[in-house]
């Protein structure tokens, strides 16, 4: 799928829909909507796996009507638009397909509408990624890319708070609760869209989080990613007459949450079936079966579920670099002078076993099998330059040992870049969990044995931070 250089929208003031009040005694056209209250419209336009969004509305009781050419979404009682991936290419692929213009005429007469992250972005005026590029021109404005030089992590990716500025059916419920953001691009607020905003979020400045005008809703964060407040969310859009269910909070959430993520390492055993393993140092055993436990780890209040997939340079180009998690599995090489090698050496907190006070991470495959030449730092500024939206950072020395993560190793790591790091590797106590954050820059803390051994509990460490000042969602 080729990446648009430029896409030529109608001017924006045709696309964006008058106020109710204007819209009264608008001429009928003749499409006739589908008319089933449980079926919802889907718009995926194959850019992208839309799973999640299409396990959420089913969870939800309804069925599910895809998008096959532009008449389907004129024919739509309710039109879901969960985009994903690079703004131009979304762009390229509705206007060849017909079906931005079928978009602009669907939002045009106020029908039942939710933009999800990029389906929220696609319709303003343009975006700076790949550009600037030409959007749907409903709402006015610019979308930008979130400033790294300033110290701030890019991809804003993780469950932030909303501030709602506006009294909509959509974010009833939704007040003083985080909801889940994955995104490297973000529309800012002006006078000019002031009216359309429903909500605003502050990460390094305030973006628009949601927008409501009418009938016309978008988010920009993902509500079937956000547990409980965005199941709720959804309901109010699908069930606008519905009393909808308030979800409680212990705690009201202000800024960006610090994520425990469970991982899952799945394989299949000699009968073919899939089973989560886990082992000291990347020796394996098995622990069970991966739908119970993430079905489990969803109750308990895990903020990710990580497999360990990544992917590269064309992925990040198509689909955004936030769609691209890139996996490093260092092993301490320890040196008593940092001149011996030409790679990035740090300065240890505990001598090695020779009485070494540097060390350098050489990365390896293969599950630690084999090394190559080349150590972490280095590989993570070479991957974030292609692209890389994240960084899973494992340590083979910690692996199963649970006597904590390798600060050393996270913290060199996580200052070197200016996207997120997952600390992954070696916890074994609550108090590892709020040691990374405290000591290091890193995003997430991920672990896998202790939680599925039941060791710690998730809500323990959820505690544990809330107690020590970390900003966790609960």
């Amino acid at each position: 799928m080729a990446t648009a250089t430029s896409i030529h929208a109608v001017p924006c003031s045709a696309g964006r829909p008058k106020r109710r009040s204007q819209r009264r005694g608008a001429s009928t056209v003749a499409v006739r909507a589908s008319g089933d209250a449980s079926t919802v419209t889907l718009l995926d336009y194959g850019a992208g796996n839309v799973r999640s969004v299409r396990n959420a509305i089913r969870h939800l009781g309804f069925g599910i009507r895809d998008v096959r050419s532009p008449e389907d979404i004129l024919a739509a009682d309710r039109l879901v638009f969960p985009g994903v991936g690079a703004f131009g290419s979304a762009m390229d692929v509705l206007t060849r397909s017909g079906m931005a213009d079928a978009l602009r005429e669907y939002i045009r007469r106020d029908r039942p509408f939710l933009g999800i992250c990029l389906g929220l972005q696609l319709l303003f005026d343009s975006s700076e990624e790949n550009g600037p590029i030409s959007g749907l021109g409903v709402v006015p404005g610019v979308v930008r890319r979130f400033d790294s030089s300033k110290g701030l992590i890019v991809p804003h990716i993780g469950w932030n708070a909303l501030e709602i500025t506006k009294d909509t059916q959509l974010l009833k419920g939704a007040e003083g609760h985080h909801v889940y953001f994955v995104h490297s691009y973000h529309a800012l607020p002006s006078d000019e869209n002031k009216e359309w905003i429903s909500s605003v979020c502050n990460y390094g400045e305030s973006f628009i989080s949601s927008i409501s005008m009418g009938n016309i809703q978008a988010v920009q964060f993902h509500p079937e990613k956000s547990g409980a407040t965005g199941l709720s969310i959804l309901k109010n859009f699908l069930s606008p007459n519905s009393s909808g269910s308030k979800v409680p909070s212990r705690r009201k959430a202000s800024n960006l949450a610090k994520r425990v993520i469970a991982c899952l390492d799945v394989r299949s055993n000699d009968s073919g079936d899939l089973v989560v393993t886990k082992g000291d140092q990347y020796d394996v055993r098995n622990l069970g079966k991966p739908v119970d436990l993430a079905s489990q780890y969803y109750i308990d209040g895990a903020d990710e579920v990580k497999t360990g997939k990544s992917s590269l340079e064309q992925i990040s180009r198509v689909y955004g670099n936030q769609a691209v998690v890139v996996s490093i599995d260092p092993r301490r090489v320890y040196v008593k002078n940092p001149e011996e090698v030409q790679f990035k050496t740090v300065k240890m907190s505990n001598k090695g076993p020779l009485g070494e006070e540097y060390a350098w991470y050489q990365c390896t495959v293969s599950g630690g099998r084999d090394s190559r030449p080349i150590g972490a730092y280095e590989l993570a500024k070479a991957v974030e330059e292609l692209g890389a939206g994240e960084i899973l950072l494992n340590c083979i020395d910690c692996d199963g040992q649970g006597c904590g993560f390798d600060i050393d190793l996270v913290k060199m790591v996580s200052d070197a870049v200016t996207i997120p790091v997952i600390a992954s590797s070696g916890a074994g106590a609550v108090e590892h969990f709020s040691e990374v954050f405290e000591k290091t820059n890193a995003s997430a803390a991920l672990a896998a044995g202790i939680f599925h051994r039941k060791e710690v509990p998730i809500s323990a460490v959820k505690e544990h931070l809330v107690d020590a000042g970390v900003e966790v969602r609960v």
